[in-house]
Parts: structure tokens; C-alpha cells; sequence
């Protein structure tokens, strides 16, 4: 069923990434981690659907998402991106597979970072927060979307890496096969992985390699 969602505030996070809040229908309800189909209400656009994870907590009495706008593609995130308080959204029912099955190291790439938020603030919001890690890769610093609240949030469990250069306070290279053996210790936890379709596969791989049960690792098939 789709529901048209008015936005109510929208605030720039990074160069390229936006945080949108709209009105929340009435009964609208989906799990951490979850995404939905968004469309942009308006001419030429409302057909045009394209998964968003929600940010915001389910209890929250409006809808938030986190999106990275690709200028250079000329469709949905782009437009996305000129979007004003008073548009709308058309939103469908929450669905999606990354769902926090117990404590574990959370791995993400980019906007992959997304359903992991609405996830990480619910367990710290019910004091469950202990004993779960993040590792984070991006490009470059001004990449890193809400590093703050994450590192507030994570402290010492919170890993920024970035590829393409070198700063304090972030770890530099890649998320590979050497760099989760030297930074996990424990193989049989959960481990939550969501990002780009190849990392995910190749971090996938790595995870299993290094003692990973398949059945442990969580990530949007």
C-alpha cells in the first residue's frame, strides 16, 4: 500500500548526503534496519520507486531517511537532492532481510551505513548497545556520514576507514582479508554487512574464509 508522506525538514549531512524527515501515516510501523520503496510526488516521477532505509526508530512519531544524492546520474537521488520542505514522498511497506539477530560487528561501505543507523540507535536507546562494533570505510573524511553521533554513540567500538587518503583518527587502506584478520578477533559472532554489491560479496568471502558461519552473517540478498 502507498502512502504519500509530506517532508518536514530536510538538513545536509556531508556534500552529497541529505537527511529527510516527513510526516509518519497513521499505523505505519517497520523493524530496524528495514527500507521501503520511495517515489517523488511529482510529474514524471511518481512511478520511478527507489529502496531508502529508514533512519529514524520505529517509536518516532515521524520517518527519516539518510540519502546519498548522485548528481552526475540525472534521476531519482538526484532529484531528490533540489527537493523542498513541503514536497512530498510516496512511500510503500517496510520490507528488507537486515534485521539485528545479536551482538556483532557491524560492516559498512558508504550509504550501506544506512540501515545499520536506525539499528545502532535502537540498541543504544534500550541500553543494548555493549559489546557491538562498527567498521565504516569511505573514500575520504568529508564522506563520513554522521561520524559524530557514531562515534558518540560507539566510542572505542566505532572503526572509520578511508581509501583514499590519510587522516587522524581514521584507519587508511581497505576493508580486505588482512585488514578484518588484524581487527576482529572473533569469527563466530554475527556480523552485519551492507555497502556496494561487490564489497559486500568480497567481505562475505573474507568473513567465511576467516571462520565465519554463513548462517552468521546478515545482509540484504
Amino acid at each position: 500500500m502507498d502512502h504519500k508522506v509530506e517532508i518536514t525538514d530536510i538538513f545536509s549531512l556531508t556534500h552529497d548526503v541529505k537527511r529527510i524527515k516527513t510526516k509518519k501515516p497513521d499505523g505505519y510501523d517497520f523493524k530496524p534496519g528495514q527500507a521501503t520503496e520511495v517515489a517523488i510526488d511529482l510529474p514524471g516521477f511518481e512511478d520511478k520507486k527507489r529502496p531508502f532505509t529508514f533512519t529514524s526508530l520505529p517509536e518516532d512519531e515521524h520517518l527519516e531517511f539518510v540519502i546519498k544524492s548522485y548528481r552526475d546520474h540525472n534521476g531519482v537521488t538526484n532529484a531528490i537532492d533540489g527537493l523542498v520542505v513541503g514536497n512530498s514522498l510516496i512511500i510503500g511497506d517496510a520490507w528488507g532481510a537486515i534485521e539485528y539477530k545479536g551482538r556483532g560487528t557491524f560492516i559498512a561501505g558508504g550509504a550501506g551505513i544506512t540501515p545499520f543507523i536506525s539499528i545502532l540507535r535502537d540498541l543504544n536507546n534500550k541500553g543494548s548497545l555493549t559489546g557491538n562494533k562498527l567498521i565504516f570505510s569511505n573514500k575520504t573524511g568529508k564522506d563520513v556520514i554522521l561520524e559524530a553521533d557514531l562515534d558518540e554513540m560507539l566510542q572505542d567500538n566505532f572503526t572509520s576507514v578511508l581509501t583514499r587518503e590519510e587522516v587522524e583518527g581514521h584507519k587508511h587502506g581497505r576493508v580486505n582479508m588482512t585488514f578484518l584478520k588484524e581487527n576482529i578477533h572473533d569469527f563466530s559472532q554475527h556480523f552485519y554487512v551492507c555497502g556496494p554489491d561487490k564489497m559486500v560479496r568480497e567481505i562475505n568471502e573474507f568473513l567465511q574464509k576467516l571462520g565465519a558461519n554463513a548462517d552468521a552473517l546478515i545482509f540484504e540478498k
